[in-house]
């Protein structure tokens, strides 16, 4: 890391501009809409959709791109000649590159070789640069490498991004989800439902609840592939895994931010019900979304069907991570999922014939 002379008053100076240039976009871009996914009303179960994709940047991303950038600004770690490195499997790299943009940055993104063309492009849109690595084991390596080379600072998002965030309020997403639930038929949601990338959000969202007194209870949805789910189940920190095809979520390691102790329940999806459920949401809501969506929402419509069997009356929230025309090529392409042997046909159906059941 280089060294930022905090006692400078230049620095200083620039430090406390980059922070007003960075919440004025919060200003800005305001709150998320939360819309009503159409579910028979004779149910007595809701499901909202928390759209994350109309940040700035399009993606639930932003929040935490926002929350690290201020984080290490106010820390001193980030100063007027930093250049911003960031492990990504592509929408954090989206989020950072834009706010390194915003305070005049140089920024470097250390991605997987088998990232979207579209998030590469939008890296690069918003100037910064991305290293692909055909290991996604090295990535890690590779950002202290090239921080240290460039005399930059590694954000580092799956270690800081859970520490980063105030999960008792400012703002966040968990808030949020409960101000906007307070006019619904069931204000209290029985269930909030998210993935893990880093383990930010479901760390903020738990925390959250905890600490506002709520009774909702926190599913966090894994891809095949990660390593979250058979952690947390067995409670061994040190599992590994080959790693997840659906970008944004599931890792191939336990990460820091991941706080299995404030997770209710996890439920495991596999990779064509996720793109199923992804092509899904956009038969029923005309909201394009992307693979991680897809996973949110066929973890949700399980446990909607719980609650229906057993009675239970109330709502469940879960997240729009962002959109599907980032994914043109790989989960929207029939062709593409052929070649990986991945049928979504069986899952379609089943998802289809959901509405229709008595």
């Amino acid at each position: 890391m280089e060294h930022v002379d905090r006692h400078d008053p230049n620095t200083r100076a620039w430090v406390a501009e980059a922070i007003r240039r960075v919440e004025a976009d919060a200003h800005r871009s305001c709150d998320t809409h939360l819309h009503v996914f159409p579910l028979p009303a004779q149910w007595g179960v809701n499901l909202y959709l928390k759209d994350e994709s109309v940040h700035p940047t399009g993606s639930l991303k932003h929040r935490l791109a926002r929350s690290l950038f201020l984080y290490g600004l106010a820390n001193g770690w980030i100063g007027p000649s930093t250049t911003v490195v960031e492990a990504s499997s592509g929408s954090t790299a989206v989020s950072e590159a834009y706010f390194a943009r915003l305070v005049g940055l140089p920024f470097i993104a250390v991605m997987p070789s088998s990232t979207s063309p579209e998030k590469i492009a939008l890296i690069e849109f918003y100037g910064g640069k991305c290293h692909l690595v055909r290991d996604p084991g090295t990535i890690y390596e590779e950002s202290h490498r090239l921080a240290a080379e460039t005399g930059g600072h590694f954000m580092d998002q799956f270690t800081y991004a859970e520490r980063a965030t105030d999960w008792r309020g400012n703002n966040n997403i968990a808030e949020s989800i409960f101000q906007q639930m307070e006019m619904e038929p069931h204000p209290e949601p029985s269930w909030i439902v998210v993935g893990a990338g880093t383990g930010g959000t479901s760390s903020t969202i738990g925390r959250y609840i905890r600490y506002r007194r709520h009774l909702t209870r926190l599913a966090v949805v894994d891809p095949e592939g990660s390593a979250f789910y058979p952690s947390w189940r067995t409670g061994d920190a040190a599992t590994t895994a080959p790693g997840s095809r659906i970008e944004g979520i599931g890792r191939p390691r336990v990460e820091p931010s991941f706080m299995p102790t404030v997770i209710d329940r996890m439920i495991q999806v596999p990779d064509a019900r996720s793109i199923a459920a992804m092509r899904w949401v956009r038969e029923v809501t005309g909201r394009d979304v992307g693979g991680s969506t897809g996973t949110n929402v066929a973890a949700a419509v399980q446990i909607l069907r719980e609650m229906r069997e057993a009675g239970e009356r109330g709502s469940v929230v879960t997240l729009i991570c962002d959109g599907g025309e980032r994914y043109r090529c790989t989960y929207g392409d029939d062709a593409w999922l052929a070649e990986r042997g991945l049928d979504i046909a069986p899952h379609l159906e089943e998802l289809r014939s959901f509405l229709t059941e008595s």
